[in-house]
């Protein structure tokens, strides 16, 4: 895992394009795999569009003291994943299928083993919580604290969740067939 950013990086976002364009670049990959991961049928880059668009009309609200900007601005990017898995809209696929919006995307040919079949069959069982938890720390490669900024929660309670869902993995993925 990561180590939090420094405090030297903790500045309000820039009230000019430019610089909050330069302020959020480091985070866009973050927010792109959280936004995929959250919500697989949408457009991701849709969703980190509507997460910064957000974010510049919310900068004000920032609070260096309460967080820093990676969290602040994952927990847009969840909320706007969210939204857009809610909206349900039908997606195209690059190869042509279409997929409605609260469907998971159907696999490819040569999209997956067995194995990746069984986690992703696993990780769907686990709560809306324990997800994103897995999701935020695992998969968008954020740390606990991160992690707690877009769960909303204290960073004890994102290690109780992962253990939880840690937990509730190994039972299903030793039920596999």
């Amino acid at each position: 895992m990561r180590e939090p950013e420094p405090a030297a990086k903790a500045a309000g976002p820039p009230g000019d394009p430019a610089g909050f364009a330069d302020w959020v670049g480091p985070h866009l990959a973050a927010m792109a795999r959280l936004a995929a991961r959250l919500a697989p049928a949408a457009d991701r880059d849709d969703i980190v569009q509507e997460s910064l668009v957000r974010a510049w009309l919310k900068r004000r609200q920032f609070d260096p003291a309460r967080g820093v900007p990676g969290g602040w601005l994952l927990a847009i990017t969840a909320d706007q994943a969210r939204k857009a898995r809610a909206r349900g809209r039908p997606v195209t696929l690059m190869d042509g299928r279409r997929v409605a919006g609260n469907d998971p995307p159907v696999p490819g040919p040569d999209a997956a083993t067995p194995a990746s079949l069984d986690l992703a069959r696993a990780l769907d069982q686990l709560t809306g919580r324990q997800r994103l938890a897995v999701d935020c720390l695992y998969y968008a490669d954020l740390t606990v604290a991160e992690t707690a900024a877009v769960m909303g929660c204290a960073a004890g309670t994102v290690k109780s969740t992962l253990a939880d869902a840690r937990a509730r993995l190994r039972q299903l993925l030793a039920e596999s067939p």
